[in-house]
């Protein structure tokens, strides 16, 4: 009996060992991932997390004493004889701006991906890389100059004028550049295709015998595409919609350039404090602010795909 005790202990102290050499080994391979994190990612977000709570310099930069004024100058501004606080509207007027034209570039997206993405799927095998090809073609291009392009297509000497003016549609130029407008088509045009690829990837191997079938039992057209073909696209419509609003909330080239400064947007905002402005603690302020934004957007889309997920589980 006491040999087979010992012979469990040893066994037992080996499984142990063995295990602490596993976790020693997981630490040495995850430890270059970590420290990639670390410094990519969490240590300038500390940095612009201490500049905001502190105070801006003469010159740009800051000045090391504690301050929240960064955080109370997005909601009030401060009179300039006596310095007191009155509520003020202006970056909140930026932030829904903001929004409302990431959402309107999100619903574009979605308008035309949707239908792009269903007609790539359904095109013979040997067909879809060039579709696919022609696709992601805009991303070969810098940003930038996309960007300019749209605004040469939408000037008042641009395409669309142009060509209304020699079909006798209109007599003087349509003000298209320089608005909201300009801004939503432009974020539209750079974000096409991280709504196509996405929803493409979900309807790739979808069986559409499945919409013969609900054509034989008499669905509409609109019953097949809401109860068949959505169904199987919506993780591909959610990572699209995430893909193009994330992006289009921060945008800064295409508010600068087809919104000549009347758009300004958050981007916009937070490059006007850390250039003309010199406020980098405000700035950091609202780029804190702006991921906190992203965060919580995130947050409730992930509790309601968990919660549909359980639903439908169930």
């Amino acid at each position: 009996m006491t040999d087979i005790t010992l012979n469990s202990t040893q066994l037992s102290s080996g499984a142990q060992a063995h295990q602490l050499r596993e976790k020693k080994i997981r630490r040495l391979l995850l430890a270059p991932s970590l420290l990639t994190i670390l410094i990519i990612g969490v240590l300038p977000l500390s940095v612009v997390l201490i500049y905001s709570f502190l105070e801006p310099g003469s010159y740009g930069g800051v000045k090391w004493h504690f301050s929240v004024d960064a955080y109370v100058q997005l909601l009030f501004e401060a009179d300039i004889f006596d310095g007191t606080l009155s509520f003020t509207t202006a970056y909140l007027e930026i932030f829904w701006r903001s929004i409302s034209l990431a959402v309107m570039a999100t619903v574009g997206c979605l308008l035309v991906g949707f239908p792009t993405a269903y007609f790539i799927a359904t095109q013979p095998p040997e067909r879809r890389n060039i579709w696919l090809f022609l696709i992601t073609i805009p991303f070969w291009t810098n940003l930038l100059i996309r960007t300019y392009a749209m605004l040469l297509i939408l000037r008042d000497e641009g395409v669309i004028n142009i060509g209304l003016k020699n079909i006798g549609v209109i007599d003087q130029a349509l003000p298209l550049l320089y608005t909201e407008f300009a801004v939503s088509l432009g974020l539209i045009y750079s974000f096409l295709p991280f709504m196509v690829l996405p929803i493409y990837s979900s309807m790739e191997k979808f069986d559409f015998r499945l919409v013969e079938a609900g054509f034989d039992l008499y669905a509409t057209r609109l019953k097949v595409l809401w109860r068949i073909i959505v169904p199987i696209a919506k993780p591909g419509i959610a990572a699209g919609c995430i893909l193009v609003f994330i992006p289009s909330l921060g945008a800064y080239i295409t508010p600068e350039v087809l919104g000549g400064g009347k758009s300004m947007m958050i981007g916009n905002l937070i490059h006007a404090q850390f250039g003309g402005a010199r406020n980098w603690p405000f700035g950091a302020a609202i780029a804190l602010i702006l991921m906190a934004v992203v965060l919580v957007s995130l947050w409730v889309y992930m509790r309601r795909t968990g919660e549909e997920g359980g639903l439908s589980h169930g």
